[in-house]
């Protein structure tokens, strides 16, 4: 499988692809029932052994935690090929997870399909989706990997608030940075 281009994916205001994907926690995790319970889903394709997901750990664990009562989850999905890189294998996510305490999901796209519907290209990568399953954003967490004390501009955490004070959602994409996701050969 090649690269997913810019052209391809879940367009903005489009509906992204439904689910049913295996969690860390033993659960199989079905986007439907996410969209019957809240009111935002953050869809984050992350893995175990990306330096760009470590640098963003901690936000994505605060963000979940300023907005788990506010009717928003988080769902981080590996779909890099375990094939090649071994370290991203289901055992390593379930040991990744514990490792690093997330308070949000972590399920496998071992098939990459819903990577590929989605049109991800790099770890980390968001999609904010409504409670109608559509696509709002994608793209940043936000605008200084490297450096939390210096973000200028957080663009999931602004279009979370957007999205739920029934605002239209600026800027709607920006380009995702990262290591590439890994696809099967």
């Amino acid at each position: 499988m090649s690269l997913i281009s810019e052209t391809t994916g879940t367009p903005i205001n489009g509906y992204a692809p439904d689910f049913e994907l295996p969690g860390v926690d033993e659960d199989v995790h079905h986007l439907s029932r996410y969209l019957e319970k809240f009111r935002a889903i953050a869809v984050i394709f992350m893995c175990n052994q990306s330096p760009c997901v470590e640098l963003y750990l901690n936000r994505l664990k605060q963000l979940q935690a300023d907005f788990q009562d506010r009717d928003v989850t988080l769902i981080g999905i590996n779909a890099n090929d375990a094939n090649q890189h071994p370290d991203e294998n289901f055992e390593n996510m379930k040991i990744f997870a514990a490792n690093n305490q997330l308070n949000f999901p972590y399920i496998r796209d071992m098939a990459q399909d819903v990577a590929e519907s989605f049109g991800a290209s790099h770890t980390p990568e968001v999609f904010l989706l409504d409670q109608d399953g559509r696509l709002r954003y994608k793209g940043l967490i936000d605008d200084n990997a490297d450096n939390s004390e210096a973000v200028q501009f957080s663009y999931l955490r602004s279009a979370i608030d957007q999205l739920l004070n029934d605002q239209p959602i600026e800027p709607s994409s920006t380009e995702a940075i990262g290591c590439t996701l890994k696809w099967r050969a």
